[in-house]
């Protein structure tokens, strides 16, 4: 039989979490949140009677305490249920946070509980949750050695993937999941804006962009970051790279230091071919400083 569970809020997260770990046969113990219709929510989604605002009430019976409050929260609600005797002796106790390491849980330690954190890399911006939302994606963990079996055995049960973190890096991990997620995003509309100078509406510009951009993700898959790399720095080309500044300067001032900013950055990447000689890679670098 599967370990019984409780959820202490019930966010995007937290109904994502409740509802497939029930769908995987895991016993819900209930839900809490500091919005009680939240809790009673996804308990009704669940087939619940379990639900409370007061997260220790719900807690104290499951074998698994997902915390998924925002992380300002994530500390302090631990603190307050662990203060409550609200942790089960040998329970599980697990953040879902990217940023935050399973340190922050260790006032579960006084009621002889286990911390640890499961990630899971995916961004739940929606709460239609018809599809399996862990299906298929990495899900990162790290904490005490009880706490770590058991979030790898609930990944795949999710059919997620588990990926050890050393504890320590734990930021370092999520500053790279922002880079991959937030920042692509920032990326992307660089680019978008910069297309629209051509005369392209904005409703369009991504369309256009797309297949570029599912073409080079496709290289990355297939031959690794780096050597995916093309375009005038890659070849040297320190004509189209001074012509694109000038425009940019020109006609859209305010993306020029994100623009030089990228290429400088990608002058390195560039390096690494041995195909560009040294007098263009610096001439690139001095150009984008």
């Amino acid at each position: 039989m599967k370990p019984s569970f409780a959820i202490v809020g019930c966010g995007k997260v937290g109904t994502a979490l409740g509802i497939f770990l029930v769908r995987a046969g895991y016993i819900p113990a209930g839900f809490a949140s500091k919005s009680l219709s939240s809790a009673k929510h996804l308990a009704d989604i669940v087939f619940s009677d379990h639900f409370s605002d007061t997260p220790w009430h719900i807690t104290r019976s499951a074998d698994v305490v997902f915390i998924t409050t925002p992380d300002s929260a994530v500390e302090d609600t631990c603190s307050l249920i662990a203060q409550n005797a609200g942790f089960a002796d040998q329970a599980i106790v697990l953040h879902c946070s990217g940023a935050l390491a399973s340190s922050v849980l260790s006032s579960a330690k006084t009621c002889n509980a286990w911390a640890g954190s499961m990630h899971p890399l995916q961004s739940f911006a929606s709460s239609n949750y018809r599809n399996n939302p862990f299906k298929g994606i990495i899900v990162s963990v790290e904490g005490d050695d009880p706490a770590v079996i058991v979030a790898k055995t609930i990944a795949a049960d999710l059919e997620g993937t588990a990926v050890t973190l050393l504890t320590e890096a734990k930021t370092l991990y999520h500053a790279s999941a922002v880079a991959a997620s937030n920042y692509l995003v920032t990326l992307i509309d660089l680019a978008v804006q910069l297309i629209q100078e051509a005369g392209i509406h904005r409703k369009d510009a991504f369309n256009l962009l797309k297949p570029l951009i599912e073409g080079t993700l496709s290289n990355i898959e297939k031959v690794g970051v780096r050597k995916a790399l093309t375009g005038p720095i890659a070849r040297g080309d320190v004509k189209t790279v001074k012509k694109h500044m000038e425009d940019i300067g020109s006609k859209r001032p305010d993306l020029l230091a994100l623009y030089k900013l990228l290429g400088f950055y990608t002058v390195d990447i560039a390096a690494e071919t041995n195909t560009v000689p040294e007098s263009i890679l610096q001439e690139l670098k001095r150009i984008t400083t």
